[in-house]
């Protein structure tokens, strides 16, 4: 909308005041008939979910005021002759609850798209592509992490390739508890896929060792993952391809990728190819979200567990470990995360949660454990709501579930003597803490 006007000779500048998060907007009487084919299913006034600093301080000529909120005067323009429309708000994300109502009159509406679109048609693509782009006797190696993003990527291959598509598990030692053989569990012996354990958690701790930096432990672990992959390549043979569960979202925090977007951080599976890397790249999954992936992945026929268990990302418990890396550290990191995970199931709320971890802190707090004073590391508990994880919020958990994690957390994991409740949204913050 900002572009739009600025164009059009309106003008945009900074707010005085931020909008970040949920806000009422409300239609403009006067201008309902401008508003109406884009905003007509919508009620007087709604919630939408806001993320800006800057705003339009004059509407360009041609166009007119639809909507408004307490902050934003423009929150919506319209301009009727033209069949322009810009929104200040996010309509396309979770917590704008309404938003699709908008979409679906623009995209069907006014533009006339059709609707038969299912996501069982692009399954069927995606498979036809991949053996056209592989060949009848290209191979390929794909990285598997057991979550939803690489599962769905890798049942893609398998029923595109068969055995010519080797997956590969790399226990890096920043996994979850126990991750690595319920993966192998899952994948290769449920789901037949041709899977591949490497043990090189020696590799990755010793250069990880001490290491605190966000972006450093991002760059080692694409860097190394990417060493692994090569080595792997060889051992299998020839191989061509290289495939990589990597999402939109990705994308989108760590390169421009279809616009001006800022880099937010660095994803291990990126832009991490180094230029004498030899094998060519697939990623099937890189214009999905997330829920899509999901919806992929009913497609494909995969089981409930794996289509709807939480993200975890590349770098693993490096990145929720933001004290110096270390054995110790991470082993208070990982049985605090198989804590928490074990109580969101049993008060069954796990699926209520888009994602959910635990995070230890580099800081250390005063408490009392008997009669003896203790000086111990804080975690910080981290559940938010989401489905296209472009945005998200925290939560709203029972306090007796929050209260059984926290008295478990502190009992049980030696080192640990506070546990913290983390309500920020996404954004400001990002899901992750680094």
């Amino acid at each position: 909308m900002q572009e739009m006007a600025h164009v059009f000779g309106g003008k945009v500048a900074a707010g005085e005041a931020r909008e970040y998060g949920h806000a009422m907007v409300s239609r403009i009487p006067a201008n309902q008939a401008a508003g109406k084919e884009l905003l007509g299913k919508l009620p007087d006034t709604t919630k939408m979910w806001m993320s800006h600093g800057d705003k339009l301080t004059a509407v360009p000529e041609g166009f007119v005021d639809v909507l408004s909120s307490d902050n934003s005067e423009h929150a919506a323009i319209a301009n009727m002759a033209k069949k322009m429309y810009g929104l200040q708000f996010h309509p396309e994300v979770t917590h704008s609850p309404l938003g699709k109502v908008i979409l679906e009159a623009f995209v069907v509406d006014i533009c006339g798209a059709p609707t038969d679109w299912n996501m069982a048609d692009i399954a069927d693509e995606f498979i036809k592509e991949v053996r056209e782009l592989v060949g009848p006797e290209g191979q390929v190696i794909g990285a598997v992490s057991g979550g939803v993003d690489s599962s769905v990527a890798a049942v893609l291959l398998q029923k595109a390739i068969g055995d010519r598509f080797h997956a590969v598990l790399v226990d890096n030692g920043l996994l979850r508890k126990n991750e690595a053989v319920e993966v192998v569990s899952r994948l290769k012996e449920k789901l037949g896929i041709n899977l591949h354990c490497v043990d090189a958690k020696d590799r990755f701790l010793t250069l990880l060792d001490g290491c605190t930096d966000p972006e450093s432990k991002r760059k080692i672990i694409g860097k190394t993952f990417i060493h692994v992959f090569q080595e792997e390549a060889e051992r299998i043979g020839k191989v061509d391809f290289l495939l990589q569960g990597t999402l939109y979202p990705d994308v989108i925090e760590s390169i421009s990728y279809k616009g001006p977007s800022a880099t937010i951080k660095s994803h291990h599976n990126v832009g991490g190819l180094p230029d004498t890397m030899h094998l060519k790249l697939i990623e099937p999954l890189r214009e999905l979200f997330k829920d899509e992936v999901r919806s992929l992945g009913m497609a494909l026929g995969m089981d409930e567990f794996s289509v709807w268990r939480h993200p975890f990302p590349g770098p693993g418990l490096a990145i929720r470990c933001l004290a110096p890396l270390s054995e110790e550290n991470l082993s208070m990191a990982r049985e605090a995360d198989a804590i928490m995970i074990e109580e969101l199931n049993r008060a069954n709320v796990y699926r209520d949660i888009g994602q959910a971890f635990a995070v230890l802190l580099p800081v250390k707090s005063v408490g009392v454990m008997g009669d003896c004073r203790t000086y111990e590391k804080v975690c910080a508990i981290r559940c938010v709501q989401t489905t296209d994880y472009m945005t998200a919020d925290w939560y709203h958990m029972p306090y007796e579930v929050l209260g059984r994690i926290s008295n478990r957390i502190i009992n049980e994991v030696r080192g640990i003597n506070r546990v913290t409740y983390d309500i920020s949204s996404k954004p400001p913050a990002t899901i992750e803490w680094e």
